[in-house]
């Protein structure tokens, strides 16, 4: 295997990995907002005690978040040294955005969180869980500003070889970042959401901190029915976005060959090669489905991969697989919410067992979903690594060697399986502990009336 399919094999892999705890920290910062809130406006003990919890488990997934993604940068310099000195001067802008405006921010108000309990005022207490949302909100924007330039280039002009940047808020504002923002981010607190109404079902599985878990189980299923419920909408917005900006991209998304009125809308099937060498797909559509959901309309024209040489065009299988297998989990994710969520308002949920164990079974589709938009999104983008710019095997370190890359992949495997274990035993052990005041509190009480006189209470 070359130099160049192993470096896309290893910032796949290290991009991937690291973006299994985005989503996790993303819900779970939501949840610590909620959490607080409670307490604040309770001043329960236990709401406490809950809140405390919570950023338990956000922060270390934050942490590992943080470890993971420093690999991503120490890529760029050493097998993308042509592509990082193309893109410099443009991406230069936004990581540092990122690092001084959201991380920076991020990282202050967390150690409020850690350290601040004590320290600081109930209400600027209950401020920072917003500031550590906010920043996680504001991290990813920056990180997405510069992942969609290279789908749709603004505000640059090319000297010497370079991109150079030429209008801050173009590069930044460029066509696609609206649309990926929203789908990538609905997409995140789906995650988080199916996360924390798991860890709230199982406390209910097990009889476990029941008040607790209900009040966290109401705000994940909620959260999590509505963003699940406006993907689709979302979906649709971004699909249009992609079609005007990127159409072969569209074209490989739903393996549509020939430009063509009245184009199919794929639910599911199997790329093939016919008898005249073309790609066709064997499965089930709705006819002039795709044409009057890009344009509303039957007449509607989409451009197919033949506009473009062989050379330009995406793979086929995997675009249109992973394309297809995210939307139909999509379903699954409104279908999944809806359920909880009426039999929540039902008051049958302690007993609806199966919902419950339902809710935790499909916690980890979510991530799969977003593994298999990124796949869509990047594969659908190749050969180009900039969008009409610049080639990926234009972008790779031409004097890193295949046995050079093979090195670090290992050693990044070696380091993330250790990080993983590190971070699902603390994750997983905070979960079987529990609320650790909870458990104090109900001790103290059960103490308490063992040993009150047989009158008291009454």
């Amino acid at each position: 295997m070359d130099a160049l399919m192993l470096s896309r094999l290893q910032f796949a892999f290290t991009i991937g990995y690291h973006f299994i705890f985005v989503p996790i920290s993303i819900g779970l910062s939501i949840m610590v907002v909620a959490a607080e809130r409670r307490y604040y406006k309770s001043d329960i003990p236990a709401d406490r005690a809950a809140s405390k919890f919570w950023i338990r488990l956000f922060t270390t997934t934050f942490a590992i978040g943080v470890a993971t993604g420093i690999t991503m940068e120490f890529a760029f310099g050493t097998n993308w040294a042509d592509y990082s000195r193309f893109v410099g001067n443009i991406f230069g802008a936004p990581l540092a955005a990122e690092g001084l405006f959201a991380f920076f921010m991020e990282s202050v108000f967390l150690g409020v969180l850690l350290f601040g309990r004590e320290r600081v005022s109930k209400r600027l207490y209950y401020v920072s869980t917003w500031m550590v949302m906010i920043g996680a909100l504001l991290s990813a924007l920056w990180i997405l500003i510069a992942n969609s330039w290279q789908q749709t280039p603004a505000g640059y002009r090319i000297e010497d070889g370079k991109a150079m940047l030429t209008s801050f808020w173009a590069a930044a504002l460029n066509p696609s970042i609206a649309q990926r923002y929203t789908h990538t981010i609905a997409g995140c607190i789906i995650a988080g959401a199916f996360v924390v109404a798991a860890i709230s079902a199982w406390y209910l599985l097990k009889g476990r901190y029941v008040r607790q878990a209900k009040h966290s189980l109401l705000t994940g299923l909620v959260v999590g029915l509505i963003f699940s419920a406006a993907m689709p909408l979302i979906g649709h917005w971004s699909a249009v976005e992609v079609a005007k900006y990127q159409p072969i991209k569209m074209a490989a998304f739903e393996n549509v060959y020939e430009t063509e009125d009245r184009a199919p809308l794929y639910l599911f099937g199997w790329v093939h090669t016919n008898n005249e060498g073309e790609p066709t797909v064997t499965g089930l559509s709705v006819p002039s489905g795709l044409s009057l959901m890009l344009g509303f309309s039957p007449d509607h024209v989409v451009t197919g991969l033949k506009s473009v040489p062989a050379a330009d065009r995406p793979p086929a299988q995997i675009t249109f697989q992973s394309y297809h297998l995210m939307i139909a989990l999509s379903f699954l994710f409104i279908l999944v919410m809806l359920i909880a969520v009426v039999t929540y308002a039902l008051k049958r949920i302690e007993k609806a067992r199966w919902v419950l164990w339902l809710v935790v079974i499909c916690s980890p589709l979510p991530i799969i979903a977003i593994f298999l938009g990124w796949v869509a999104a990047e594969v659908g983008r190749q050969p180009w690594v900039v969008q009409g710019l610049l080639r990926t095997s234009d972008g790779v370190s031409p004097l890193v060697s295949s046995g050079e890359v093979a090195t670090t992949f290992g050693i990044f495997g070696l380091i993330y399986l250790v990080l993983f274990i590190g971070w699902a035993r603390i994750f997983f052990g905070t979960i079987r502990k529990g609320p650790e005041e909870v458990v104090d509190m109900l001790t103290a009480e059960k103490a308490a009336a063992a040993t009150a006189p047989s009158g008291a209470g009454r």
